[in-house]
């Protein structure tokens, strides 16, 4: 199951996600998502944890709590829309 997790502080670590949500199941993955020209976080990331019920209850018992000081908004994934590309 893929997790949104937003509103993210800056300072927040992939480790310190995956210690958060690894309390209620396996997580597969954690990717911070950054700037590319900074290389700063961007305050959101997504969480894949191996089984959906895990998910599920990591969202339901995560979503407005507090990691590294910012209390994160947390709900399931949802799949990326196609975008035109840009122009310049």
């Amino acid at each position: 199951m893929n997790i949104y997790v937003g509103n993210l502080s800056f300072d927040a670590t992939e480790n310190d996600i995956e210690a958060t949500f690894g309390s209620f199941g396996v997580v597969k993955s954690v990717n911070v998502i950054k700037d590319r020209e900074t290389g700063r976080s961007r305050g959101f990331g997504f969480v894949e944890m191996q089984s959906r019920e895990a998910g599920l209850e990591a969202i339901r018992a995560i979503d407005q709590q507090s990691i590294c000081g910012r209390d994160v908004t947390v709900n399931e994934a949802k799949p990326r829309e196609q975008r035109a590309p840009r122009r310049w």
